[in-house]
């Protein structure tokens, strides 16, 4: 028997039946249940004191989210400056109401949120006015411009706190992925794809499920990738080869040989440039990773593109066993900490995975092999990390550069003058670097 979700109504707002009761608290449980088949992810639960008695539900977050500490349930009559409040203050909003409406006070409360800087900004204008007044020099007034890694480290912390904030709207679900509000869409599939089955009630951001939607439809549509005049299928949680400039090198540079019977591709993620691979001739591959969701994706795709049986997918850290001709990796490009579990495709901590194929790469080319590197040196630009480095790295792992081919980027962002980073944007070059053992 399933039982139907039911939250308190916040204190001091007031709901249709106006009644007050304790907020909602969290309590981590393990899930109690013996499964025949291998066991499910464990999700925390929210549990609180209701009128009928303790109620308790799921938490679920894809991203890796902590489940919130105090949670109250809104609905169409919250206003959005309260609910602004609320979620600003870290507690979690269950929305009661009708579906279009949560998306409404989503688009709201990002309002809000994007206010802020500006409100800072006056502020900020405000206290140097003051500050010049009182006889200090304008030019001490001003504040001294941020350097490129402090204005990325404050871009970061200031989309951080926007995606917690925004976060904190959930909307409950009911066992087999069902909406139980009003006007609410079918989300089965999408949420089938990211989180698999659901058994049981859970509640979860409204941010993270449009996310979901957004992605299921990338995996269902697929990304066109020009090199290849055909098209990629991300899986949720995959990094979409939506950036083309990094394919087109690999799709263009130089093959070390007329003929190449091997190659390796490390961290293959969606399965493109394996899928490039084989096309420009290479006979077999064998494509790594150990994300479970990228070596699914990887296979899928190379299914659909008929090349299941050039290409092998193999749960791998970094290299598989053995030498090959040619080795390719497209390391995260920015040497920084992912702040969830889906950045870190983007994210390199401390430029482990680089490290990794740059220290292991010689033991794993075949005589006269080579390996290649593709990176953007936006890092660098941001002073995250210099060239310097980059070339000590290599020069460390017994190589040497027998070419470096470069292009320049065509996303908006990297003409958008709006952008704080855009000066670093502005000025970045992504690379394969044709690397050989010395």
């Amino acid at each position: 028997m399933r039982t139907a979700l039911r939250f308190v109504q916040h204190p001091g707002l007031s709901g249709p039946r106006g009644r007050k009761a304790r907020p909602i608290h969290i309590e981590h449980t393990r899930d109690m249940t013996t499964p025949l088949a291998p066991p499910a992810p464990v999700h925390p639960v929210l549990a609180w004191d209701g009128p009928d008695g303790p109620q308790s539900v799921r938490w679920r977050s894809e991203n890796g989210t902590a489940p919130p500490k105090r949670v109250v349930a809104v609905d169409d009559t919250t206003p959005a400056d309260t609910a602004y409040r609320l979620a600003s203050e870290g507690t979690a909003l269950v929305w009661q109401g009708d579906f279009q409406n949560a998306r409404h006070l989503l688009i709201a409360l990002a309002r809000r949120v994007d206010r802020t800087p500006v409100k800072a900004k006056a502020r900020a204008r405000a206290k140097a006015r003051t500050r010049a007044k009182s006889g200090i020099e304008a030019g001490a007034a001003e504040a001294v411009p941020p350097s490129p890694s402090e204005a990325f480290h404050k871009r970061r912390m200031a989309q951080a706190q926007r995606a917690h904030t925004l976060g904190m709207l959930l909307v409950p679900f009911d066992a087999g992925h069902v909406i139980p509000l009003r006007r609410a869409p079918d989300v089965s599939a999408a949420c089938e794809a990211a989180y698999g089955p659901a058994h049981e009630p859970y509640v979860a951001s409204l941010r993270e499920l449009l996310g979901l939607i957004g992605a299921h439809e990338w995996r269902r549509n697929g990304v066109e990738i020009p090199a290849m005049g055909e098209r990629i299928h991300p899986h949720y949680g995959v990094f979409a080869p939506l950036r083309s400039e990094y394919v087109a090198l690999v799709s263009e540079a130089p093959l070390p040989a007329a003929a190449v019977p091997l190659a390796f591709d490390i961290g293959t993620g969606t399965g493109v440039l394996a899928a490039v691979l084989a096309r420009r001739g290479v006979e077999r591959i064998v494509a790594t990773d150990r994300d479970p969701r990228a070596l699914a994706c990887a296979r899928d795709n190379l299914a659909r593109l008929g090349l299941e049986r050039r290409v092998q997918v193999v749960d791998a850290d970094l290299f598989p066993a053995g030498r090959a001709p040619l080795v390719v990796c497209n390391p995260p490009w920015v040497p920084a900490r992912p702040s969830s579990t889906l950045e870190q495709a983007i994210y390199d901590p401390d430029s482990r995975m680089l490290r990794g194929f740059l220290s292991g790469l010689s033991s794993h080319l075949a005589p006269d092999g080579e390996g290649w590197l593709v990176l953007s040196d936006l890092a660098e630009h941001l002073g995250l990390r210099s060239r310097a480095e980059l070339e000590a790295m290599i020069h460390a792992g017994g190589l040497r550069v027998v070419e470096r081919i470069d292009t320049r980027p065509t996303h908006p962002k990297s003409g958008d003058p709006r952008d704080p980073l855009h000066a670093a944007r502005a000025a970045e070059l992504v690379s394969l670097w044709r690397l050989k053992a010395r």
